[in-house]
């Protein structure tokens, strides 16, 4: 599995010939757009930030898009939604955290999530997570402390944030005692190098 960070909320998540978006930002947007082609696209809030779907789109190639709560299969990957609440923006409004099964990897992706109080069911199913997309910036997302300690609670192997600028990241891995992480381009990751991590901190670099 190949992750790259291509600003705000935005990811691109490739297995082989296959390739999911995450929360592509729309026109609009201050956000970069990034344009490439998608299998999936998930959007986990109706906002100019995320619901550029049509820039996961790349000639023949339309994804097949999830943009809220619900249970999905789609090319073999496993998608799970929940709503929560939210006000981004400046108005209250739905986010959706996805939980992505794919090649035997557990992906949790928070989206803009605003509040650290998760429902029941989203407790309960958000179990056994690789790897964790977590909003870090404030601004209508989780503030660094409140985001790290749901982060801590969700037990993943490794959590990658996102939706933050330099001083917010800086206060985020500070809150972490992961001052010495250093960006990196890409993440490359299996099943197995993820065995035996704790909460390890992945920066990509936009």
């Amino acid at each position: 599995m190949v992750i790259s960070y291509l600003g705000g909320e935005c990811f691109k998540v490739s297995q082989g010939d296959l390739t999911l978006s995450f929360n592509p930002p729309g026109k609009g947007s201050s956000l970069a757009q990034a344009k490439f082609g998608a299998d999936i696209a998930l959007v986990s809030l109706d906002n100019k930030d995320f619901n550029g779907v049509e820039n996961a789109a790349f000639g023949e190639r339309q994804p097949f898009v999830i943009e809220g709560p619900g249970e999905y299969e789609v090319k073999e990957v496993i998608v799970h939604g929940f709503g929560t609440p939210s006000t981004y923006g400046g108005k209250p409004t739905i986010n959706t955290i996805y939980s992505v099964s794919l090649e035997g990897m557990n992906l949790c992706f928070l989206g803009a999530l605003a509040s650290p109080e998760l429902s029941t069911a989203a407790k309960q199913e958000l179990d056994d997570i690789d790897i964790l997309f977590l909003p870090v910036g404030g601004d209508g997302v989780l503030e660094h402390a409140a985001a790290y300690k749901l982060a801590v609670q969700l037990e993943p192997k490794a959590i990658v944030p996102m939706h933050y600028n330099a001083a917010t990241l800086k206060s985020f891995l500070k809150e972490a005692g992961a001052e010495g992480v250093k960006p990196q381009e890409k993440l490359t990751v299996k099943k197995k190098d993820l065995e035996g991590k704790e909460a390890e901190i992945v920066v990509l670099s936009a």
